[in-house]
């Protein structure tokens, strides 16, 4: 007997739950938020390593894969954690944003060097525009990256650790926000539309 077809209606028994995207982007600052109100840097640093862990095993399990943002912000969080406890000095943690935003954006910039967006591979899902779209929003968040990392070292080296924490969780988030929103823009007079599945 064959097996029945899969239809609009009919879900997807593959796919994963709508709470882990969510769960991967924010659950490890939740933690470490709340960590360092009770028990400080260290105990949040420690937290933030096993949230992001156990979101990294989660999404494996769940989705049959690990997104790449996430990875690479793990590696860091893994490597520079690791240092601040180790070493119990608290520069380390407070220069992973930098660092990742850094990378964030050597890696958007390399790609464009070889022909490639790698912003237009990560949300070409999601949003559909021409090359030239791709091009301009590409350098613009490298740009934004590399604008946030030195944000980030201007805060953590000249404020209280209590003001670099608000800022870690809620001024990144925010700035990151509104930038996303003043693209809007751009990417709707690049916009192109999708050919539909019975286009040639």
């Amino acid at each position: 007997m064959s097996e029945p077809r899969r239809t609009a209606a009919t879900p997807d028994r593959r796919r994963p739950p709508r709470w882990l995207r969510p769960a991967v982007d924010y659950g490890p600052i939740v933690v470490f938020f709340a960590a360092y109100l009770k028990a400080g840097l260290f105990a949040a640093t420690a937290a933030l390593m096993g949230a992001t862990a156990v979101v990294l095993v989660l999404s494996l399990v769940l989705e049959r894969r690990v997104p790449a943002v996430p990875l690479v912000t793990a590696a860091v969080v893994g490597v520079f954690g690791g240092l601040t406890l180790w070493l119990h000095d608290e520069t380390f943690i407070k220069m992973k944003p930098t660092i990742v935003q850094v990378l964030f954006a050597a890696v958007l910039f390399g790609g464009l060097v070889f022909g490639r967006s790698f912003l237009q591979s990560l949300l070409g899902g999601t949003i559909s525009m021409d090359d030239a779209g791709w091009r301009k929003l590409t350098v613009r968040y490298a740009c934004f990256f590399l604008a946030m990392a030195a944000l980030n070292e201007v805060v953590w080296r000249t404020q209280s650790t209590d003001f670099w924490v608000t800022f870690k969780v809620f001024g990144i988030a925010g700035l990151t926000v509104a930038f996303a929103l003043s693209q809007v823009p751009t990417m709707t007079r690049h916009h192109v539309e999708k050919p539909s599945p019975g286009d040639g």
